[in-house]
This record gives structure tokens, C-alpha cells and sequence, in this order.
């Protein structure tokens, strides 16, 4: 019998990803006016290499031990267009452009991972 991680698959992961990518821009957008604040995103497909990364097991003690994975995969300071005079890179229409695509993104994985629960409770109900 296949295990739920199986039935959901790397949705459930994505959409941790994709929350932690909106949380990164709504701190980016709340820090617009710090000074020497600098923007971050999160490159979903650098997060979606170290969860398959992860997918790699030892099946030998000899084998070489797998390092622990980065805690923030995919992180990265966004290169902004223009230069501001206190050294903040947020630019409030690029955070809030880029958080509108992550929020279309986030809701589009949920449905898939909707989808896929629903397509289970119909099985499980025999439908």
C-alpha cells in the first residue's frame, strides 16, 4: 500500500516552498524603508534540487555520508535595478509584482494538492 507521501508527492513540499518564498517577499516589502536592507528570494527550482536532493539514501555503511542539507535552500539577495542612497534594495513595485506571481503560484499548488487528496478520499469511498 503506497504511504500518503506518495499520493501527494513533492506538492506538499512545494507548498512549503512556495510559503516560505511569500514570507521572504512580505519581509522584503515590510523592510522597504530600512536602511541597508537588502531583498531576498527563494529560486524554487534551487529548493526543488535540495528536496530531491534529499531523496538520496546510503544503502551501505561504506557509502559516503549525505551532508545535511542547506537550511535555506534556494536563498538569494535580489539585484536591484537602481542603486538607493542608504543601501536598501527592496523596490516596492518589483516585491510587490513578484509576490502577486508567488501568491498565483502558491494557490496554484494548493489546488494540485487538493486535487490529489480529493482524488484519495473518492478512492478510499469507493466513488
Amino acid at each position: 500500500m503506497k504511504s500518503i507521501d506518495d499520493v501527494v508527492g513533492i506538492s506538499a513540499q512545494a507548498l512549503a516552498a512556495r510559503s516560505r518564498r511569500m514570507e521572504v517577499l512580505s519581509q522584503n516589502i515590510a523592510n522597504a524603508d530600512t536602511p541597508h536592507y537588502k531583498a531576498r528570494d527563494i529560486q524554487f527550482s534551487k529548493v526543488l534540487q535540495e528536496v530531491e536532493g534529499n531523496s538520496l539514501k546510503a544503502t551501505s555503511p561504506s557509502h559516503i555520508a549525505i551532508a545535511d542539507g542547506n537550511p535555506n535552500p534556494g536563498m538569494m539577495y535580489r539585484i536591484p535595478f537602481n542603486n538607493s542612497f542608504d543601501g536598501n534594495t527592496v523596490e516596492l513595485n518589483v516585491e510587490q509584482a513578484q509576490y502577486g506571481q508567488a501568491a498565483g503560484e502558491y494557490q496554484a499548488t494548493l489546488n494540485i494538492l487538493e486535487n490529489r487528496i480529493n482524488g484519495l478520499k473518492r478512492a478510499l469511498r469507493g466513488d
